[in-house]
């Protein structure tokens, strides 16, 4: 009997990526940022990016001090002792507020999923206006149509077929600490289905499907850090499923489905 050979799967993440300014050209700066790493593109290649990276690059940044607060949001934010200029923001970032306590608001965000506080964050956010700025960074308006643009226009500059995935870092239902998932791809499978594959011994998958966006969306955050790193972009080489047209929404399950609502 002979033994397949391993997979291998590596992640290196892009030294000297520059701070994001609005309007910034990011297919460009990735470009440029890829030749001083030495790495050159090759099919089935992925580029992993961190939400903030693009929400910088689309002036998705606001001030607090331009946000008007609605009563609604003054009611919550007395409720969840949160901020309520944040809490406004929340509320037009979200489809419908599913549970909060003091200090969270989980929210079925627009763009489909669950998360804490619409995804709307300050870390590593660069407060231009110096101690008085009070600035907040909101996740893109539209993450599948940002990696679909940066994957088209690398793809023309290398001639190369790959996959672009951004995410962000979220909690889970009943465990504690964040993971990176995905909020938006492009030329990577959302979903693999293995329904029908057999498995060591035979057996036949009834439910097995295989969130791999999220997958590789996690070991990417893993390497990015969550701090002070500076390393918001990770080049994949080994990922393991086909490449193709994919999009976030083949991930959200159907309300219907959901046992934790």
């Amino acid at each position: 009997m002979t033994s397949k050979p391993g997979n291998a799967l590596n992640l290196i993440t892009l030294a000297d990526f520059p701070m994001i300014q609005k309007g910034d050209n990011l297919p460009d700066i990735l470009n440029a940022c890829l030749e001083v790493n030495q790495i050159d593109l090759q099919d089935g290649d992925v580029l992993v990016i961190a939400q903030k990276v693009i929400s910088k690059a689309e002036g998705r940044k606001v001030n607090l001090k331009s946000v008007t607060v609605s009563a609604e949001a003054e009611q919550l934010a007395e409720k969840t002792d949160k901020d309520p200029r944040i809490v406004e923001l929340i509320l037009k970032e979200s489809k419908m507020v599913l549970r909060h306590r003091p200090g969270l608001i989980v929210v079925e965000h627009k763009l489909g999923f669950v998360c804490a506080n619409a995804g709307i964050d300050r870390s590593n956010v660069k407060q231009d206006g110096g101690p008085e700025d009070e600035s907040v960074l909101l996740l893109p308006e539209d993450p599948d149509r940002s990696a679909r643009e940066i994957r088209l226009n690398l793809e023309k500059i290398w001639g190369q077929k790959i996959g672009v995935l951004i995410i962000d870092s979220h909690g889970r239902a009943w465990r504690n600490g964040t993971v990176g998932i995905s909020i938006g791809f492009s030329g990577l499978p959302g979903i693999v289905d293995l329904r029908g594959e057999p498995d060591l011994f035979g057996y036949e998958l009834k439910v097995t499907q295989i969130a791999a966006v999220d997958e590789l969306a996690a070991a990417a955050s893993l390497m990015m850090g969550q701090a002070d790193e500076g390393l918001p972009v990770v080049h994949v080489r080994g990922f393991p499923y086909p490449l193709r047209d994919g999009s976030f929404m083949e991930l959200p399950r159907d309300i219907e489905s959901d046992l934790f609502r």
